[in-house]
């Protein structure tokens, strides 16, 4: 069964999360992730706000925990985590 990260972003610093968007895609690969929506139009009706949605496919939920876990993602989350704020959920599909 499929399983998604449903991941909100909003960057203080685009020339730095550069840094992150250049790592990150090998994390991704490596797990057969396939992107579902990434930015694009949205509205926040609830909670806090972000700038950027990003829906993430994976094919069960042992490889997007593995995947957001992984040496590559860590990787790239540590140039992210000064320069942007994120939350990310993982869930299972239906």
């Amino acid at each position: 069964m499929a399983a998604y990260w449903i991941a909100h972003v909003t960057i203080h610093d685009p020339t730095q999360y550069q840094h992150y968007m250049a790592l990150a895609p090998a994390a991704f690969q490596a797990y057969n992730a396939r992107f579902l929506a990434r930015g694009g139009e949205a509205t926040s009706l609830e909670g806090a706000a972000f700038q950027k949605h990003v829906l993430i496919e994976f094919d069960d939920y042992q490889s997007a925990l593995d995947c957001y876990h992984s040496e590559a993602y860590q990787r790239a989350r540590a140039e992210r985590v000064d320069v942007a704020e994120a939350m990310i959920t993982i869930v299972d599909g239906l």
